[in-house]
């Protein structure tokens, strides 16, 4: 199921703008994945308040690694 979603490249085959292409793509991927946990969160049952929760959080941590990683690299981030 998950290399339906997924396309696995050898890292090792990319060279350093693909690398940093791949991880702004990445970056705007979970965005736009956490804009819908938070809209999905509002209109939750109250059984799945905690299953969007702790998606959210995980996505979060996500965000904020793939953040810190293009900072490293100086990209521009928009």
């Amino acid at each position: 199921m998950y290399s339906e979603f997924v396309k696995e490249v050898e890292i090792l085959d990319m060279n350093e703008n693909q690398k940093n292409d791949d991880l702004l793509k990445n970056i705007k991927s979970v965005k736009e994945t956490l804009n819908n946990m938070y809209n999905n969160l509002q209109f939750a049952d109250s059984d799945l308040i905690d299953y969007f929760t702790y998606q959210i959080k995980a996505e979060e941590a996500k965000y904020n690694y793939l953040i810190k990683q293009a900072k490293k690299k100086n990209l521009n981030i928009i």
